[in-house]
């Protein structure tokens, strides 16, 4: 099964008020219970589907002045789908790497409500294998930088070092291609289904 960045265009088509400010991350072996004791927060009521995640999420995060962020979590299979609206625990290598212990642990996010400050980790046992900015992709940290260039240059994630036509800077495919990539190393391919209807076991933790 190849990874195509084609496949993920509906995220922010379906999805348009979590695409605005989102993380995703699969962590593989760790249960949701698991996952939210490693990232120390507390349980907080399930939610069932992204417009309620996303609705409770902002409603969590405005008394908390920014310190708490919300996020639902679901099993897909050996790995756990960790959902944020308005976070980004799955890219805070602070909360990340030592969560990642014994695991592996492959996230990304967006904001375009700061200037779309995007980012791609990927951590397996504490260690940055990966780490990228998603529109700069250039750049690239961690202890594997280079394993998967072939793959991100593939699957069209910016080089702004590069040359590119008009046609390019016009088309930003930063969002799809990080859900590509994030396929390609964990065979998932998360579906609208996997957003809709589904059941989150919720948290809560502080974001530092």
């Amino acid at each position: 099964m190849t990874a195509n960045t084609a496949d993920y265009l509906w995220f922010e088509e379906r999805f348009p008020d979590l695409a605005e400010a989102y993380c995703i991350t699969l962590v593989h072996g760790v249960s949701p219970v698991e996952l939210l004791r490693r990232l120390g927060g507390r349980a907080e009521p399930a939610r069932t589907g992204i417009p309620a995640l996303v609705e409770a999420a902002y409603d969590f995060y405005a008394p908390f002045s920014g310190t708490r962020t919300l996020f639902g979590m679901t099993p897909i299979g050996p790995w756990t789908l960790m959902v944020e609206p308005n976070g980004w625990h799955g890219v805070n290598e602070e909360k990340a790497l030592p969560a990642s212990v014994d695991a592996r642990w492959i996230s990304h996010y967006d904001n375009s409500n700061a200037n779309n400050d995007g980012s791609f980790l990927w951590a397996e046992n504490k260690d940055r294998h990966l780490q990228f900015d998603l529109r700069g992709a250039c750049y690239r940290n961690g202890s594997h930088p280079d394993e998967l260039l072939d793959v991100i240059r593939r699957l069209g994630f910016e080089f702004p070092e590069e040359p590119t036509t008009t046609d390019d800077l016009d088309t930003d495919l930063a969002i799809p291609a990080a859900f590509a990539l994030a396929e390609h190393l964990t065979q998932v391919r998360l579906m609208p289904t996997h957003l809709q209807d589904t059941a989150f076991v919720c948290g809560g933790a502080e974001i530092k």
